[in-house]
């Protein structure tokens, strides 16, 4: 099997991608999405169809953003993300078309929200994540929540508000109940036998 990371990227021919937005060797953009300008996608990742990548938002290596996602100006993702169908990562915390005497707003007339994911957290369908949140390493957001405050490291969010429901292993399967110590003290996961990193 061919190393992606080595491969050119693909860019299906229905996909807009700017000219000043960098994709990585490996990664695969499909049908109709769209990377703005300043954009960065690493490399071997997926960007489902669909997918919108606007102006200036950076993703690391090897994630995997599926159909219809909306990763929204100020947005960092790092390294092994996964995001699901559907999320929107936000970036406006008081959202209005026009102004109180009937302009319409310009970039001049908000405050842009930042919003990083860290790296292994995984997005799960339909989620919405507010402006100016960190989601940690590892972290686990459930299909249908809505992120409205700073999650953990290995932290499982669901609900509306989000809210931490237990935590959960790197491999994404041994919830950290499921840890043990090994005969030297470690903690490891049973699933996995990965000690919290």
């Amino acid at each position: 099997m061919p190393d992606r990371a080595t491969e050119a990227p693909f860019v299906h021919g229905s996909a807009i991608v700017h000219e000043r937005a960098r994709v990585g060797r490996g990664t695969r953009v499909w049908a109709f999405a769209q990377i703005r300008e300043d954009a960065s996608v690493g490399a071997e990742c997926n960007v489902g169809k669909g997918v919108y990548i606007g102006a200036g938002v950076v993703v690391g290596d090897r994630c995997k953003m599926e159909n219809n996602a909306s990763l929204f100006e100020g947005l960092t993702v790092e390294n092994d993300v996964f995001v699901g169908p559907h999320v929107v990562f936000t970036n406006d915390r008081s959202p209005r078309a026009t102004n109180p005497d009937g302009s319409l707003q310009t970039a001049a007339d908000w405050t842009l929200g930042r919003t990083t994911v860290r790296r292994g957290a995984s997005i799960g369908a339909g989620a919405v994540v507010l402006p100016d949140r960190e989601i940690g390493r590892h972290a686990l957001v459930a299909a249908g929540a809505v992120v409205t405050r700073d999650v953990p490291p290995h932290a499982v969010v669901i609900g509306n508000p989000g809210r931490i429901a237990g935590y959960i292993c790197a491999c994404g399967r041994g919830r950290t109940s499921d840890f043990r110590p090994d005969p030297d003290g470690v903690q490891r996961c049973e699933r996995c036998r990965l000690s919290p990193d």
